[in-house]
């Protein structure tokens, strides 16, 4: 099913809700505190990204909205990085200040990709007699949407109050609810519980005519315009006054992770919604962005490119995989997000844990990962008549399924030169031993203002070895 993609940069969306400071500490550990039986960590990277209502706004920003974000911060620190992070996704952040209260921060420590522990710091903010309503009051003018994002922080305690004053100013109000509480949500255009959520509410729903009943039910109790359950790899459900019932399937083949992804379908709904399309319609964009952002590590985004290529038939796996013209497109959203890309390529033609490692150190460099594939005939000629083992389809699959990878794309050359010469990345990334001199299209790299990294494969593990096995 190809879908229109609607001009979103007309699109004028408030936020209002719970902002948060997502943190993440990388680091290497190899062994145990002598002070307790804990790993140390070699903390060398540290990464700040918006987190909450602010993941919301930064979700639509990458749509090409104009957006504004209100939120209650502490006088801190860490509110002036938040803010400065979403001033560079051209966010207008109107942040109310409590000199009593932190802005609330996860702090997340990872090694090897995995999650060692999350430190939070925070203190609702719902008893600091703090509203939002003032600042939303001043934004109704310039807005077409308002989404209320509502982590049960404290910043939406008088939601209600919010709603009225966007439905008195004649402007739709969507809501990402929170707690077993959804009275308060009452009048609003839209809601979008998860299916644990809803079910919090109203009871375990047994069979999909049950959910619809109940779905139904809520939308006349609470006089809500609409109510949008997400099911997680069961898709979505949509009831909509005077409509019929709405099922979307997923549109995700591989899960890597669900968070943000509710962000993700507010976001996306409220900037179609802003774009002048029908709610159907929005929900069904909606459906595509987060089958696209489950695929990837983290609390991420999603551009309207990504959106077109994921509602355009294509075979499994391949939602990373890509054509040079739409890598460029993708490649040119992502530099006015301000992201970092990363490249390298290769054959790939029998996946190994060398290369697993590489691909991971890889991605650390940036924010985005492009993988150049020799196509069949290339690979043919550097590898001799026996290869490749598997066809380009196949390895590209394979690569568009790892949780590093963000984008694959082939090339027909010997070298990856002209393609990285079109791409130059802001790093190019090569395993191995080479010399930077040797690497194609390294010296483009370098003259554009990028650097060329060698990073070491693992030792022990390569393809020939692999064929070797088999054959002996």
């Amino acid at each position: 099913m190809t879908v229109s993609i609607p001009e979103f940069s007309g699109a004028r969306v408030t936020v209002a809700g719970d902002v948060m400071l997502d943190r993440y500490l990388f680091g290497g550990t190899s062994r145990i505190s002598p002070e307790a039986p804990v790993p140390v960590v070699h903390v060398r990277q540290t990464d700040d990204r918006p987190g909450g209502a602010a993941n919301v706004a930064v979700n639509l920003s990458s749509l090409g909205v104009a957006t504004t974000l209100l939120g209650l911060v502490g006088e801190d620190e860490e509110a002036s990085i938040l803010g400065a992070v979403l001033q560079s996704h051209g966010i207008d952040c109107r942040f109310s200040v409590s000199s009593d209260r932190p802005t609330i921060t996860k702090t997340r420590v990872l090694s090897r990709s995995q999650q060692l522990i999350r430190l939070d710091r925070e203190e609702p903010h719902g008893d600091a007699g703090m509203s939002l309503a003032g600042p939303l009051q001043q934004a109704l003018a310039g807005s077409d949407v308002v989404v209320l994002s509502d982590y049960g922080k404290g910043a939406l305690s008088d939601v209600a109050a919010l709603i009225g004053a966007c439905r008195e100013a004649a402007v739709p109000v969507l809501v990402d609810p929170k707690g077993a509480d959804f009275d308060k949500y009452r009048g609003a255009s839209l809601i979008t519980p998860n299916q644990s959520e809803f079910e919090a509410v109203v009871g375990a729903c047994g069979t999909d005519e049950e959910l619809v009943r109940r779905a139904q039910q809520m939308l006349t109790d609470l006089e809500l315009g609409a109510l949008l359950v997400t099911r997680s790899e069961k898709g979505m459900l949509l009831i909509e006054t005077g409509a019929e019932p709405i099922f979307l399937s997923t549109q995700s083949r591989e899960v890597f992770d669900v968070t943000g992804a509710g962000d993700t379908v507010i976001a996306t709904i409220a900037a179609a919604l802003a774009s002048g399309e029908r709610l159907q319609s929005a929900a069904i964009l909606a459906n595509l962005a987060a089958g696209v952002v489950v695929r990837k590590i983290g609390v991420a985004t999603v551009s309207p490119t990504e959106i077109q290529i994921a509602s355009q038939p294509r075979g499994p796996g391949d939602a990373a995989a890509v054509t040079e013209v739409e890598l460029l497109a993708l490649l040119e959203e992502a530099r006015d997000r301000r992201e970092k890309i990363v490249m390298t390529n290769g054959c790939f033609d029998i996946i190994h844990p060398g290369h697993i490692a590489y691909l991971q150190e890889a991605k650390s460099l940036g924010d985005r990962l492009v993988i150049a594939v020799n196509d069949d005939a290339s690979v043919g000629r550097l590898k001799g008549p026996s290869r490749p083992v598997n066809s380009l389809a196949d390895r590209m699959a394979v690569l568009a399924g790892l949780a590093a990878v963000d984008w694959v794309v082939p090339f027909s050359e010997d070298t990856p030169a002209r393609l990285i010469q079109a791409v130059l990345p802001d790093v190019l990334a090569k395993g191995g031993d080479y010399r930077v001199a040797d690497i194609a299209g390294g010296s483009d790299v370098i003259d554009n203002g990028g650097e060329v990294r060698i990073l070491p494969f693992r030792a022990g593990h390569s393809s020939s070895n692999v064929i070797e096995k088999l054959a002996r």
